[in-house]
């Protein structure tokens, strides 16, 4: 009896044994061989993830075509036994920092044709005996130097068919298993026993310039054990080496931007056309622009060439010279070394011969042809974080008039922007909440006159205001009083100031004697949001005969009212 509930117990764990062994996912085939078992998965779009249910006895895993964008945590946690892991050909983007964890023996990776732009390097940490990294064809455009510090085994790194331009010679020099062939190096021990490592680079964007000098002289500097797939690297830019090999080049050190000009100072009649030059000489190439009056010029023709490998001359053409293009200007040249910067003045003569006195910052003299030009200013459009602006002027020369917007807090210096002729529009965004703002239009060399400014607040509540779907609060100021205009009101600019000053006058009067009502309701009508609708509408629709007849009284009632007006300025603010 013994003997037989042994038999019996003997064939079921064979018989489970087999059929554990027998196992594979659906739509997967399992090969078995000498080097253990293989799961290879070739059906177009099989999974949208990793199976979790991966059989524990495998050495091998190969899953293409499957489309699966991600390689979690502990995605192979399952199978410690995998030696080699295709995963090529899929659609992933994002490997987690842990999704090689339990890979321990995991020797062969392979990832081509992916959408990988990023690798966590760290996660080569759960792989130390990986010798082939296979990630050719993804989209990898950055190279971190530590990134092959837990890779002291690998001897085969394909990064070929990405988007590399920059690296530096630090990623291969803290590379360990470069530093352990250095030694090797320079202890001139036999190197018959030591294995070749392959590395590919060819087919990425190389960006050739000084950045990628350490890199180069590494490339030409390689010999076996380290072999190139492709020793032909070609570079991508800048344009004038593009299509050109590695060894056909010459990079020198990176430099900060040193910028001359030919002509220091110019002087020229009315009516004329000028161009401006500089030349930035630079390592690696600098951005370069034009300023006038402290402010990037907007609206004049620049255009840049390159003169030698180093050097960009910059060409700025102001057509049709006026008086007020008298002034300073300066061209500056940056990058990420450094910046410099060169002016040049441009002195204009009248079609008599004299000089213009006009200049930046200080107004033109009277008797211009512009001089007392009407400029309506108005809010076109307002949003819960800007405003944009339009103005009509009625000018002689529209195609040769420039405009300055005056901008900034209402009690500080504001901040000038030139607008090039046939510009009517300027859009500010990122404002402040609770904060006084103006903003005035005026012709070039002009300061502000009545009229061309419009001054607000912006609202206190943000949040509020945007789950509303409200706009700015128009708060007007003026005589240094301020009223909260709601949605749809105009701003009053200075040309309206007395039927403006009426109506608030009384507003504040009547809010006065409100203050008397008790508790809440005294508190409720203490802010700029609580002023009641029918004040609102009295503000916008009042009609044009009382108009009149506030005008008339304002003259008198501005006498009498400025200890009020003092005590209102308190209260608001």
């Amino acid at each position: 009896m013994d003997i037989i509930l042994y038999v019996l117990v003997v064939v079921l764990i064979k018989t489970e044994s087999c059929e554990s062994f027998s196992r594979c996912l659906i739509g997967c085939s399992c090969i078995d061989d000498r080097h253990g078992r293989s799961l290879i998965c070739m059906e177009e779009g099989a999974f949208g993830a990793i199976p979790e249910n991966l059989p524990e006895n495998l050495t091998k895993i190969r899953i293409e075509k499957s489309h699966f964008t991600e390689i979690p945590r502990g995605a192979f946690s399952k199978t410690p036994a995998v030696e080699n892991l295709w995963l090529n050909f899929n659609d992933i983007t994002v490997i987690n920092s842990k999704g090689l964890e339990g890979l321990g023996n995991l020797t062969e990776l392979r990832l081509q044709g992916n959408k990988l732009r990023s690798v966590p390097w760290t996660a080569f940490e759960d792989t130390p005996t990986l010798k082939i990294l296979d990630l050719k064809h993804n989209q990898l455009d950055v190279l971190p130097e530590h990134a092959l510090k837990f890779l002291p085994g690998l001897t085969y790194l394909d990064l070929s068919f990405n988007r590399l331009t920059v690296i530096s010679k630090e990623v291969f020099q803290n590379w360990p298993l470069y530093q352990k062939m250095q030694k090797y190096t320079e202890g001139r021990e036999a190197t018959a026993s030591r294995p070749n490592v392959v590395l590919a680079l060819h087919d990425n964007a190389w960006l050739c310039d000084c950045r990628l000098k350490g890199l180069v002289e590494f490339i030409m500097s390689l010999s076996p054990p380290i072999i190139l797939m492709n020793s032909y690297l070609t570079c991508s830019g800048p344009d004038f080496r593009t299509g050109k090999f590695f060894h056909e080049i010459e990079i020198q050190a990176c430099t900060k931007p040193v910028v001359s000009t030919p002509k220091a100072n110019m002087t020229l009649h009315q009516g004329s056309n000028v161009t401006l030059h500089c030349y930035a000489k630079a390592r690696p190439d600098p951005a370069v622009w034009w300023t006038y009056g402290l402010k990037i010029i907007r609206g004049f023709h620049e255009s840049q060439e390159r003169v030698s490998d180093d050097t960009i001359r910059s060409l700025l053409v102001i057509p049709s010279l006026s008086a007020a293009d008298r002034g300073v200007y300066t061209c500056t040249a940056v990058n990420f070394i450094g910046n410099s910067s060169v002016s040049v003045f441009l002195d204009v003569h009248s079609a008599d011969g004299a000089v213009s006195s006009r200049i930046p910052g200080i107004p033109a003299s009277s008797g211009g042809a512009d001089q007392n030009v009407f400029i309506d200013i108005r809010i076109a459009k307002q949003t819960v974080r800007g405003i944009s602006i339009e103005w009509f002027a009625a000018l002689e020369h529209p195609s040769e008039t420039w405009f300055v917007i005056h901008f900034g807090r209402a009690d500080d210096k504001k901040e000038m922007t030139y607008i090039g002729p046939g510009i009517h529009s300027y859009s500010i965004s990122d404002l402040m909440p609770a904060t006084k703002y103006e903003i005035c239009v005026t012709l070039k060399n002009q300061i502000p006159r009545p009229g061309q400014c419009i001054v607000f607040v912006t609202g206190s509540d943000i949040t509020e205001m945007e789950q509303r779907e409200k706009l700015i609060h128009i708060v007007v100021i003026v005589l240094a009083m301020v009223l909260a205009v709601p949605i749809g009101m105009y701003a009053c600019t200075t040309d309206t100031r007395f039927p403006c000053f009426e109506i608030i006058m009384e507003t504040w009067k009547r809010r006065q004697r409100e203050s008397s009502l008790p508790g809440m309701e005294r508190e409720r009508q203490g802010t700029f949001d609580s002023l009641q609708a029918a004040s609102d509408e009295e503000l916008v629709n009042k009609d044009f005969n009382d108009d009149r007849k506030v005008r008339r009284r304002s003259e008198d009632r501005l006498r009498k009212s400025k200890a009020d007006q003092s005590r209102l300025t308190a209260e608001l603010y």
